[in-house]
């Protein structure tokens, strides 16, 4: 049994690590500010034994002694990082920092949730670990990914300079139950505008591709990451190499909900990714991980839940833009 903190716990995944770790039979500490996350998701939680809480942002310095540190913190939508830009910056940045400080002090291991986004609109195709990135550093979406490139930077230097265990994940595209409804992202969008008959909103042509991981399949990645050999301390990409046009996504939407809601297009954002899909060799060979749930499965399981968030207005919403 370990004492794990985890960082952003009260958000999307940061709750339902939460709960494999605590099924597990961990103690977990959830910290949160609920900035973008809910006290709603990790209310089930709260009572339950090995579980704690701390509301607090990680801007401010964290205390206690923990065997593992999963650091979730960070808004991840578009309108939600977009709408703080500066805070963004700072909540990666700053945050890691702290909780670096923290590993250093006790001798945690720490865990990096890092992005897809930090290889910004990609020349390289599907992307490996090993890519750079192609980055604008003064565009609308550059506080997330250039945060998070910071916060990698500092990772690997506290490796160097004072011995740190760490892990990296760069996370790709999630969806599944527990999403916030109104967070802004493709899934959630095109499933709520399907169920309330309205247009479903594509930005540009619809040919730029992403490629969409289940939840619990994320989840089960990044417990692995933890737990992999030390050695296996560089970034590891997580997401779903099966890659789908958005035009592909909002139809498979339609046709599932039965929905009948027209596709329009609208002007594609500034600096927003024609191509992204990971390439998972590494997961594959260093942590025997790859994704088991095809998309339309994960659907299956995803549009029942927006539909009761649709249904349920006691559900409530993280911060909107």
């Amino acid at each position: 049994m370990k004492h794990i903190l985890v960082t952003g716990g009260a958000g999307f995944l940061g709750s339902h690590l939460c709960e494999r770790l605590l099924d597990q039979g961990h103690n977990v500490t959830c910290l949160d500010n609920y900035y973008t996350g809910s006290k709603a998701n990790i209310s089930r939680f709260i009572g339950r034994n090995g579980f704690s809480l701390i509301e607090q942002s990680v801007l401010d310095p964290v205390d206690g002694q923990y065997d593992e540190i999963y650091n979730l913190a960070s808004p991840a939508s578009p309108p939600h990082y977009q709408a703080d830009p500066i805070f963004t910056f700072k909540t990666s940045v700053i945050g890691t920092l702290n909780l670096l400080e923290l590993a250093r002090r006790t001798g945690a291991k720490i865990l990096q949730a890092s992005t897809s986004e930090i290889y910004g609109d990609p020349h390289v195709h599907p992307q490996r670990e090993d890519y750079w990135g192609n980055v604008n550093t003064i565009g609308i979406r550059s506080c997330y990914d250039e945060g998070k490139r910071g916060a990698e930077t500092l990772i690997y230097d506290y490796q160097r300079m004072h011995g740190v265990n760490v892990r990296v994940v760069r996370i790709f595209n999630t969806y599944g139950p527990g999403m916030n409804p109104e967070d802004g992202r493709v899934v959630s969008n095109f499933i709520i505008q399907a169920l309330r008959g309205e247009d479903l909103t594509i930005y540009g042509d619809g040919q730029q591709t992403r490629s969409f991981c289940y939840r619990d399949d994320l989840i089960e990645g990044i417990i692995r990451l933890m737990n992999a050999p030390d050695h296996v301390s560089f970034p590891v990409n997580i997401g779903n190499p099966v890659e789908f046009t958005i035009r592909e996504l909002a139809e498979l939407v339609l046709e599932m909900i039965d929905s009948p809601s027209k596709l329009v297009n609208l002007p594609l954002p500034q600096d927003d990714p024609t191509q992204r899909c990971p390439d998972i060799t590494r997961a594959r060979e260093h942590l025997g991980w790859e994704p088991t749930t095809p998309l339309r499965e994960g659907l299956e399981k995803a549009i029942p839940y927006f539909r009761h968030c649709i249904e349920s207005p006691a559900i409530p919403s993280a911060r909107k833009a």
